[in-house]
């Protein structure tokens, strides 16, 4: 599995990338324009991401708008009827509005922070992501 980490924060992010390098390849994105860049480099690659942990509240771009930019290129290069990314919002906000808008603007999972692994991985089985044999 090819997984992408958009997260600012230093500590959350080495922990994510350490965690979730049990299940593949993982690179990881400090702000919201990195994760667009580092997305759009594996279309043009072909090596698309399967999944993609995104923060909410990033520099420069935030989470909803990285959300919403990659749903919309993913229509726009049709890959809707094909495999699209599986996308798990992160984030330490409370607000239920940005946990509704996420879910609107296409956001297949949340998990809140601190990020508890457990419910990482239900999420990823939930999304066909990884099964009850993988890790452990």
């Amino acid at each position: 599995m090819k997984i992408l980490i958009a997260e600012d924060d230093r500590i959350s992010r080495s922990f994510l990338q350490k965690f979730m390098s049990g299940y593949g390849e993982v690179e990881v994105a400090v702000d919201g324009m990195d994760a667009i860049d580092l997305y759009m480099d594996a279309i043009k690659d072909k090596a698309p991401f399967d999944l993609l942990c995104l923060d909410i509240m990033m520099p420069k771009v935030d989470g909803l708008k990285v959300l919403k930019v990659i749903r919309q290129l993913e229509m726009q290069n049709n890959q809707i009827g094909g495999k699209k990314i599986k996308i798990i919002m992160m984030t330490a906000l409370a607000d239920v509005g940005y946990v509704d808008e996420a879910f609107r603007l296409g956001c297949d999972a949340y998990a809140s922070k601190p990020i508890d692994t457990e419910k990482v991985e239900e999420a990823m089985k939930n999304l066909g992501l990884i099964s009850d044999e993988e890790k452990e």
